[in-house]
């Protein structure tokens, strides 16, 4: 069966607070000044859609703290993963890291969150928006790609593209209990110390792994400001502008911590203390102002270890939910 463009999915009743367009983001630009974007949790997106039988790198809805109320336009296979916005569709509880039925007519819906900041909403057969170089994510302070380029608004259509499979077949799997990421405020986040590790006193990077930090409201796609223990440089604070990348903790002249995430920049000046590994992106991108986390220095060799081993389940759940390509 042919996929069917121009397939209206979705109807917003309420945008919610701020939910945009995403994949895992526009690679391949950052040497012309363009940044990544992408879903803040990796993790969560891949799995939602692995579960609706899409592609891991399909377009979804991102949502933060408050989702939005949308109404089916043609009866389609949902999943929402990441964080617990209490979904119901026309009133009834629906569950998470599951996929489930809907249909035209029916109103899903948002209540408060209750464990993590970020959900993310895929349906059978993926969201249809324009590539913009290679990408559907919205960088919304470029407006650039997603829908419009802006997060969405009360009164948008969103479109879909018709599922391949019969969609009986796609709904109902799901992740075992012992699988579902558990989003805590408190939490451990491991990193690789350079490369301007050197340029700190012995004193700070002890400081640095050994005390907390606490999430500031100067939390949003772009990094996440960090209060707690001032680091000291050696001899300034500043280098000649270099490549950053997701996760990588700068520490200004101020001497306080600043995580990159998603919509990062392609490139900064502050010197770099460490970077947060990849497996543990998703653990940041759930957390809220007001939360606190303490960094772990590991080896690089047991950062790949660990992307390994979640590469490997995603690909097991890949086979599993029947996604080949």
């Amino acid at each position: 069966m042919s996929l069917e463009k121009n397939w209206p999915l979705f109807e917003v009743i309420k945008p919610g607070l701020f939910t945009t367009v995403q994949d895992l983001g526009r690679t391949g630009f950052q040497q012309y000044g363009m940044v990544v974007s992408g879903a803040m949790d990796p993790f969560a997106i891949q799995v939602a859609n692995l579960l609706v039988g899409n592609r891991r790198d399909e377009a979804a809805l991102e949502m933060t703290l408050s989702g939005p109320e949308l109404r089916l336009l043609n009866d389609a296979v949902l999943a929402i993963c990441g964080a617990d916005l209490s979904p119901s569709l026309d009133g009834r509880k629906v569950p998470l890291w599951k996929s489930f039925l809907a249909k035209a007519g029916q109103t899903l819906s948002f209540g408060p969150p209750q464990q993590g900041a970020r959900a993310y909403l895929a349906a059978s057969g993926g969201i249809e928006v324009p590539l913009v170089m290679g990408s559907k994510s919205t960088y919304v302070k470029g407006a650039v790609g997603g829908f419009h380029g802006r997060p969405l608004d009360k009164g948008d259509i969103l479109d879909g593209r018709k599922p391949p499979q019969a969609k009986q077949k796609l709904a109902g799997r799901g992740l075992m209990t012992e699988d579902i990421p558990v989003y805590q405020e408190r939490q451990t986040i491991r990193v690789i110390l350079g490369p301007e590790q050197a340029v700190f006193t012995e004193e700070s990077i002890e400081t640095f792994l050994a005390e907390s930090y606490q999430i500031t409201s100067q939390a949003d796609r772009m990094g996440y400001r960090l209060a707690g223990p001032k680091l000291c440089h050696r001899s300034g604070a500043d280098i000649i502008s270099d490549a950053v990348a997701l996760g990588t903790v700068q520490v200004p002249a101020g001497g306080e911590p600043i995580i990159l995430m998603a919509d990062r920049q392609t490139t900064g000046g502050y010197t770099r203390i460490a970077n947060v590994i990849s497996v543990d992106i998703p653990v940041l991108a759930q957390m809220l102002p007001g939360q606190n986390i303490r960094f772990q220095a590991i080896s690089i060799q047991e950062a790949h270890q660990l992307y390994r081993e979640r590469e490997r389940f995603l690909r097991c759940l890949s086979v599993a939910c029947g996604v080949t390509s």
